[in-house]
């Protein structure tokens, strides 16, 4: 498993809905999860710590497992499957522990409520996290490794050092005297 934490919710131009964005605590993978614009609001309220006048639904839901003697344990987004993320709740219930099969938005609304830590399984990880570009910029490579870089931009080095520039100047010295002689103020 891979703990990961928020690293941000973002809001989609094209829909309502949001895409939270987990980060991997020992590397820099990102996994992007789309989820519902509630559920963002949701988890943002909870990571904000703002003031809501009356228990909100994962609220509602910490309550009932807290009152009825449970605790939750943690969080773990265990598989991806047709492109659905899916998640399990695991809680302690007296000397056993049940897992709930839920949303990943869900789980990890009712995790910043009860502070507990959001898990990954690897191969989901391998299936859907990505690694920013700049990133990868800041590797370094390995000796001998080529990444082609130079032979795609001699194509346009090429093409540059073809271009007849001075044919350019002529051409736009002749377009700056048939301006002068369309100027409407001689």
């Amino acid at each position: 498993m891979v703990e990961v934490t928020i690293d941000s919710i973002r809001v989609s131009l094209m829909s309502q809905h949001r895409i939270i964005i987990l980060k991997e605590l020992t590397s820099e993978r990102f996994l992007p999860i789309w989820i519902g614009p509630y559920e963002a609001e949701a988890i943002t309220v909870s990571l904000q710590e703002m003031e809501v006048a009356r228990p909100l639904t994962h609220d509602l839901l910490r309550n009932v497992i807290l009152t009825l003697g449970g605790e939750v344990l943690r969080v773990v987004i265990m598989d991806l499957r047709d492109d659905v993320f899916y998640a399990r709740i695991t809680v302690r219930m007296g000397d056993r522990e049940v897992e709930i099969d839920s949303r990943p938005s869900d789980a990890i609304a009712l995790a910043v409520r009860v502070h507990v830590p959001v898990y990954v399984d690897e191969s989901v990880m391998d299936k859907a996290a990505s690694i920013p570009e700049e990133a990868l910029e800041d590797q370094e490579i390995l000796p001998g490794a080529h990444d082609g870089g130079d032979e795609r931009l001699e194509i346009f080095k090429d093409f540059v050092d073809q271009l007849d520039l001075d044919d350019l100047e002529d051409k736009s010295d002749s377009s700056d005297e048939d301006d002068e002689d369309d100027d409407p103020e001689d």
